[in-house]
């Protein structure tokens, strides 16, 4: 009688417990606006909307698809991870998503945890006050009781039972990429930094005048990080590599900052997950650039791997905690 739900810059996601298996749904974190006149023709091709006003909404994976075919940017309620300021009118589609993926408790006030990125070391103006409490209240409405949860704690969780939930987990997401550090379930160290997919999408994109959506299109199809076939697959698998390299000199600082080689001293686990982590030979690629940068990471590394289920884990890993919460 509990639920995990990861709210990502990209997907929903939902965690339950049916009988002796986690069942997962997810919803594309996306809307596009049309106009009243296509009512009609999304009715007949059994496209899901939203009526508001004088304009239509096409939400999930409809919306990125429609999207591509027009050469239209989908809006998405968050930016970087946290709410956009500049969707604050798109909140109310957001909790409709929210509550359509949660459906009704299964009980009054069933736990529901969900996830919050960790304050971003890269922009200290940011802060997820507001994400936090927003989310709190739309979920609440739908008749959970709300409790936050680190993204990257969840991964923890979900993955790491094996080392008594010891190790560094790196979810690279579509807005953010959300690091933790824990010691035997302990929180020792969680950041944030403001770059993901996004991220990737835009720069690659700038660097051979291309559109964001297109390079996020040719991502989603399939891309080998070890083996690019073009000048768009060779950008994004340099932005690829920067991205890795600039999350890896972050927890270098981080953990030097915070004096954690004192208190750490066995050799941990690397965790990696999130939809940017889902590019064909990310693993490999990732142990490639970590080599290169392992001198500079001030604590031993046991084993680096994927996470089960990169899409999944943060749900699983907030559902863990809402069982244990029950």
């Amino acid at each position: 009688m509990s639920v995990g739900l990861d709210i990502g810059t990209m997907n929903l996601v939902a965690a339950r417990q049916e009988a002796d298996q986690i069942k997962t749904a997810r919803l594309r974190d996306a809307f596009l606006d049309l106009p009243l006149t296509s009512k009609k023709l999304l009715k007949l091709s059994g496209t899901d909307f939203l009526e508001r006003g004088e304009e239509l909404l096409i939400i999930g994976d409809a919306a990125l698809e429609m999207g591509n075919m027009f050469g239209r940017e989908v809006r998405r309620p968050l930016h970087k991870g946290l709410v956009s300021s500049s969707e604050m009118d798109a909140l109310d589609v957001v909790a409709y998503m929210i509550k359509s993926l949660l459906g009704d408790p299964q009980q009054p006030n069933e736990v529901c945890y969900y996830s919050i990125p960790a304050a971003p070391i890269d922009n200290l103006e940011r802060d997820v006050i507001y994400h936090k409490r927003l989310f709190e209240r739309i979920i609440q409405e739908a008749g959970y009781a709300p409790i936050a949860g680190n993204e990257a704690m969840a991964i923890i969780y979900s993955e790491a039972a094996r080392e008594n939930f010891s190790g560094l987990a790196l979810s690279f997401g579509s807005g953010m990429t959300n690091i933790a550090m824990s010691n035997l379930a302990v929180e020792c160290m969680s950041f944030s930094v403001e770059r993901g997919g996004d991220w990737i999408d835009s720069g690659a994109a700038k660097s051979i005048g291309s559109t964001a959506a297109n390079i996020c299109a040719v991502k989603e199809k399939g891309i080998d990080l070890l083996d690019p076939k073009d000048r768009i697959e060779e950008a994004i698998s340099f932005y690829y590599k920067e991205l890795i390299e600039y999350v890896l000199n972050q927890i270098a600082t981080e953990f030097n900052r915070k004096k954690l080689h004192m208190t750490i001293t066995k050799q941990l686990p690397i965790i990696v997950s999130g939809g940017t982590s889902l590019a064909k030979n990310f693993l490999p690629f990732f142990q490639q650039v970590l080599e290169t940068k392992k001198k500079s990471l001030p604590f031993k590394i046991l084993i680096c791997r994927s996470a089960k289920q990169p899409l999944n884990s943060v749900a699983t890993g907030l559902l863990i905690q809402a069982m244990q919460e029950e």
